[in-house]
């Protein structure tokens, strides 16, 4: 599961000054008034908040960039996320730029973020990347529920270190929880952790740096759309022979996976494969995320 970014965007070391622990939560709600999806909820406790109610593609579809003021997440820090999506609404949630979460400093960071929707509506969770410095120590949950004919478009970016820096991940601990239910039915439920020797093994990472996670959740993928998807952007990545990207569909649910070193690259595959399945999906044209390339 992604986490939360900071408003000042990906760059920086990673000395961040020293501050007693956030207890950030941040709810949304979203509603469709003939047509047009509204922000009609925004209550917000801490350094959480969200941008003003964007609309690039027309009212349908009501976008927000969720920003956590702070230069990032520090050891103990608290943050909380909810949104709702009324019958027939759309929201488009992104943040401004990559997460951090710097060293744990002996206490355990956590990030939960709960996401609704309701008849025939549909919810995008596309925040930008997430970065662990050496030596974090965080715990993500995430809980999806979907009513039965509601829609969902996931992404997760994890970057295990800075690699571009020379900075690896020699220490520390990541676990996540996610939790998918659609029309009360468990669709998904995985957990795990992330660990220096987790991401050395051939079992985890294979001592790659980034991974990459998309989930779609809602009508099932015309087959000639995944073997794009498979042949069109698998092939792109893994060094061009696909090795290093998967998509896997279920009933109801498809999973595409990808990982490597370089997390421009896993953003690339990522909005390809996005591209590819929001028509399908959800009926709405893909589009350039502008937050993305800012």
């Amino acid at each position: 599961m992604a986490a939360l970014a900071p408003a000042g965007g990906a760059g920086g070391g990673a000395a961040v000054p020293a501050h007693a622990p956030w207890q950030a939560s941040l709810a949304l709600g979203f509603a469709d008034d003939a047509g047009t999806t509204r922000l009609v909820e925004r209550r917000h406790s801490g350094p959480l908040r969200v941008q003003k109610p964007l609309y690039p593609e027309g009212g349908a579809v009501c976008h927000a960039i969720v920003v956590h003021p702070p230069g990032g997440v520090v050891g103990g820090d608290q943050l909380a996320l909810s949104a709702t999506v009324g019958g027939r609404a759309r929201a488009f949630l992104t943040t401004p730029g990559a997460a951090k979460w710097y060293k744990a400093n002996g206490k355990v960071s956590r990030q939960s973020v709960r996401l609704d929707a309701g008849a025939g509506a549909s919810i995008e969770w596309m925040p930008q990347e997430t970065i662990f410095f050496d030596g974090a120590h965080v715990e993500l949950e995430q809980d999806i529920a979907l009513a039965a004919d509601a829609s969902y478009l996931g992404c997760e970016i994890l970057c295990m270190g800075r690699r571009a820096s020379g900075e690896t991940f020699r220490a520390g601990r990541v676990a996540q929880r996610t939790r998918i239910r659609r029309g009360g039915k468990l669709l998904w439920w995985e957990q795990g952790a992330l660990t220096p020797d987790g991401i050395a093994s051939p079992l985890g990472l294979d001592g790659r740096s980034v991974c990459a996670t998309l989930i779609a959740a809602g009508a099932p993928l015309p087959a000639a759309v995944l073997a794009d998807i498979r042949n069109d952007v698998g092939r792109s990545s893994g060094g061009g022979d696909g090795s290093g990207f998967g998509a896997t569909q279920m009933k109801g649910l498809l999973v595409v996976r990808h990982l490597g070193d370089d997390s421009e690259a896993a953003r690339e595959i990522m909005l390809a494969v996005w591209r590819k399945l929001r028509p399908h999906l959800l009926g709405r044209a893909a589009f350039d995320p502008r937050s993305w390339r800012t």
